[in-house]
């Protein structure tokens, strides 16, 4: 009697877990739905919904010509690109040091990159901004992207992959001659590669997402991601019309959405794969 009664009061939590998980995915869906209904239809149904609404694309060709949006893809697709490319050269290197080369002071300097996880890079914005003044680079792509190539995720993440890698492997490859980049580039990164598939699809959405740094260190459109152009074509000044701002907004989040919907097996297989042991 005592089993039989408990067992609705154990199914309740997951019904209200369930609960819970519908209602958020609703409260994250809806922005999006009205940023969708009021993209594809005319100003004045941006709060009146009624189905009968026509539709019509003016709006985004009215954002496309109102603001150098082809540039703003440009520029964030170079940066995101850039900065992803830097990260996984500098990460692969340096946790491949860290996971199989001993050396004085070596779990020092492994806690220094840690200490990185714990920094806020919004506290290190003015001396960033200083740095990048006196270099010359202020309002350049790679002005927003250096603070970012040494990335202490990527270096943890993969030295915890290439720790897991039997070192019998690596005495096989110098047997048949290989050097360490050798042995590196053809073990250890293609056993590494949902990791590196993982942090790729982090840092991109990240980096494309960026918005404060960017802003602060650009002052034209020739180096402006398509964080800070929306903003720009968004403020005030220039009038507030909803129907074009979310026909702006949408095509500026629309790769990562693709994308994510293309590849979302991908995205939770990686980081399935990529746990950390």
């Amino acid at each position: 009697m005592k089993r039989a009664a408990a067992g609705p009061a154990y199914a309740a939590p997951g019904w209200l877990d369930h609960a819970a998980a519908w209602l958020l995915a609703l409260l994250w869906v809806l922005p999006l739905l009205y940023a969708v209904w009021t993209a594809f239809h005319p100003g004045e149904y941006a709060t009146r919904f009624a189905l009968v609404a026509p539709l019509t694309l003016s709006n985004f060709a009215r954002a496309w010509e109102a603001a150098p949006f082809a540039r703003y893809f440009l520029n964030t697709a170079l940066l995101v690109l850039m900065i992803l490319a830097v990260q996984l050269v500098l990460g692969t290197l340096a946790a491949y040091a860290f996971a199989r080369y001993d050396f004085r002071g070596r779990h020092v300097l492994f806690a220094l990159v840690l200490v990185q996880l714990m920094v806020m890079p919004d506290i290190l914005l003015v001396e960033n901004y200083k740095t990048m003044s006196r270099l010359g680079l202020v309002d350049t792509l790679l002005a927003i992207g250096l603070p970012y190539f040494a990335s202490a995720f990527a270096i943890f993440l993969l030295r915890q992959t290439f720790m897991g890698i039997p070192k019998e492997l690596d005495e096989a490859a110098r047997v048949e001659g290989a050097s360490a980049l050798q042995t590196l580039w053809r073990v250890y990164v293609p056993l590494a590669r949902p990791v590196y598939t993982a942090f790729a699809l982090v840092s991109v959405s990240t980096h494309w997402n960026n918005f404060l740094w960017p802003l602060i260190i650009t002052n034209s459109p020739t180096a402006r991601p398509l964080t800070v152009g929306l903003q720009v074509f968004a403020s005030t000044d220039q009038g507030i019309d909803w129907s074009v701002i979310t026909a702006a907004t949408l095509m500026s989040s629309a790769p990562l959405l693709v994308a994510f919907l293309l590849f979302q097996r991908q995205f939770v297989q990686s980081f399935m794969r990529a746990g950390i042991k």
